[in-house]
């Protein structure tokens, strides 16, 4: 923790992201919970709540070739005001989704949101191994997965407890509001600027040099491969179902967030207790024991008690290899590719987490797996990430070793 405080004490336009972090990323569990709970309540299938998840995810992953083109042509501060401005714009008007033959628009405003979200996150993500050295990259990394964990925690809990008590409407309500003050705080943020960027009329050429560079350097499409395994454990679409089918007793909302928040708090206690212990090796560890605890969880979810347990299991080891994977990146990319690098390290991610969430509904009602069954496929394909991971440790493992 320490070293989270001396980050921030040292690096004030870090503190400034950090402190807009918090807010829109809290802001946002409101919502998530609102969008899943209002599908429930409208009845809707399996697998339209599948394609809704998707959608969380596809629209960063099409605009990911043309975004980190943009990231690195255009004045970070004015791109990021730009794309708070659509968040928010974008949530207050999901006010307007009220039944089934809405649900065309509730498509739209989540592509929009979502895309913007993304190109954010990508533009944050490359701007901050510009203002800082190798190891204060890594705390900051650490530091996001451990906000992003913490409002997931926090936001998801009292989201549902919120939805419960005020409903639907005003939670997309205080999601917009929360946008809102993360507008105003990054209106005031002073961002150094200097570095070289690519003029808008030669974007097109930028985006192939992009792909020329990944093409050769095989490591780093590796390691965006790696990293992307982690969008198995996107579970907005199981955890929607297991409020639908396995706890019918219980009210969505709070079955949603209780499950979430309790994933969540394992994220921030795991992400906290492996930062020291994790690196490059040992991370091949790691993959088992996130394939293992999903298992463990698909065997036990039926009850709702020992299925929360199972959630934390789940959740020990993930923000880790988020932010782990994520620095190996950074770290192999030359500066002036890292708007690209990391649009397409994202774009890989999130396909694989929105053709997953979708695979979810299709397996669910077309081929007839429990979810259960649906949770071990997932923990099965960690389990193979590590073996995959072994092998690469096989060709780069003297160049990787800490």
């Amino acid at each position: 923790m320490d070293s989270y405080s001396t980050l921030l004490r040292t690096f004030p336009v870090v503190r400034r992201l950090t402190m807009i972090q918090l807010l829109s990323y809290f802001g946002a569990w409101f919502s998530n919970v609102a969008i899943y709970t209002l599908l429930i309540e409208l009845d809707v299938s399996a697998t339209l709540i599948a394609l809704i998840a998707a959608l969380h995810f596809l629209p960063g992953a099409v605009l990911a070739p043309f975004s980190g083109a943009l990231i690195d042509s255009i004045n970070p501060k004015r791109l990021m005001l730009g794309l708070l401005a659509t968040e928010i714009i974008s949530t207050l008007l999901l006010l307007a989704v009220e039944t089934q033959s809405d649900i065309y628009l509730l498509y739209i405003l989540i592509i929009v949101r979502m895309g913007a979200a993304s190109v954010y996150f990508t533009t944050e993500m490359s701007l901050l191994p510009k203002l800082l050295d190798t190891d204060n990259l890594k705390i900051a990394n650490e530091l996001h997965s451990v906000i992003w964990s913490f409002c997931y925690t926090i936001g998801m809990a009292f989201s549902g407890l919120f939805v419960y008590g005020f409903g639907i409407a005003m939670a997309f309500m205080v999601d917009a509001a929360l946008f809102s003050v993360s507008l105003l705080l990054f209106w005031k943020l002073t961002i150094d600027t200097t570095t070289t960027t690519t003029p808008m009329h030669q974007i097109f050429s930028s985006i192939k040099e992009g792909v020329v560079y990944l093409r050769s350097n095989p490591k780093i499409l590796y390691l965006l491969m790696l990293h992307g395994t982690i969008g198995f454990t996107v579970f907005d679409a199981l955890v929607a179902l297991m409020a639908k089918t396995a706890y019918p007793q219980m009210n969505a909302a709070l079955a949603i967030g209780f499950i979430h928040a309790m994933r969540a708090i394992a994220l921030v206690i795991g992400s906290i207790a492996l930062s020291s212990w994790v690196n490059e090796r040992r991370v091949m560890y790691l993959f088992v024991i996130q394939g293992a605890m999903i298992i463990i969880w698909g065997l036990v979810y039926h009850n709702y008690v020992l299925g929360l347990f199972g959630t934390f299991l789940v959740g020990l080891v993930t923000t880790t290899l988020w932010s782990f994977t994520y620095t190996m990146i950074q770290n192999n990319t030359q500066p002036e590719y890292y708007g690209r690098v990391l649009a397409y390290n994202d774009m890989i991610f999130l396909f694989v987490s929105g053709g997953f969430s979708y695979l979810i509904g299709v397996w669910y009602d077309d081929m007839g797996l429990s979810i259960g069954m649906i949770l071990g496929i997932m923990g099965g394909l960690f389990i193979l990430t590590a073996l995959i991971y072994r092998y690469y440790l096989s060709i780069y493992g003297e160049e990787t070793k800490r």
